[in-house]
């Protein structure tokens, strides 16, 4: 019985001598595994979370958004690719008297202030994450100055909350790919006074050799 290869890509063409082959993987039933760019991180154990805020312990956000403040954020070193996959933020506006807005960008610089948070693991019991995290209400995780020629922008969105609907939701899902070194960012604030908000973004980390 021969074994399925599959070959891997290069960055460019190696010769017939040099062509690298992986054994194609499969379940303990014998099915091809078939997986999702995320599910397949997931399970080898490389996809993370940072959250801010609990059900019985909203964070505040800032009274407006200002360049190097943000809510939380995750570092990661030279070596390392950080891939954002998801965003989700639910913001209560303080008796509809703010404008909620919130916002994800990128610097190739790290943060320096904020209170450290341990990545969680999207597996469970899976490893540590290479890359480290803040969370700090009211903006008090600190990034580098935002600038058109070095700031990336991902995400950006503001919603009017009226009286009587007093919760704005924002969602975002559009992975760049970050090599480090990177800061992703996440930034939630209101006009006249700093929501109430949970929130939480989803990543993916790997070694920057190991990529496409």
């Amino acid at each position: 019985m021969s074994d399925i290869r599959l070959y891997v890509s290069q960055d460019t063409l190696p010769s017939a001598s040099e062509n690298t082959y992986l054994s194609v993987r499969g379940s303990k039933r014998g099915e091809l595994y078939v997986q999702d760019f995320y599910l397949r991180h997931v399970l080898e154990g490389r996809a993370y979370q940072v959250r801010a805020g609990t059900i019985t312990a909203p964070l505040t956000g800032d009274i407006d958004i200002t360049d190097t403040a943000a809510e939380m954020c995750a570092d990661v070193a030279t070596g390392v690719t950080l891939i954002p996959v998801y965003l989700n933020a639910d913001v209560e506006s303080l008796n509809g008297g703010t404008l909620p807005i919130c916002t994800a960008k990128s610097v190739a610089t790290a943060s320096t202030a904020g209170t450290a948070f341990t990545p969680l693991p999207l597996y469970s019991g899976g490893p540590a994450a290479r890359a480290t995290a803040r969370v700090q209400a009211a903006g008090a995780v600190t990034v580098t100055a935002e600038l058109a020629t070095t700031t990336l922008r991902h995400y950006s969105k503001t919603v009017a909350v009226a009286a009587g609907e007093p919760l704005a939701n924002f969602e975002w899902k559009m992975p760049p790919v970050l090599n480090g070194p990177r800061c992703f960012y996440v930034q939630v604030a209101g006009i006249t006074a700093g929501p109430l908000y949970f929130a939480s973004f989803d990543f993916i980390e790997m070694l920057t050799a190991n990529i496409d």
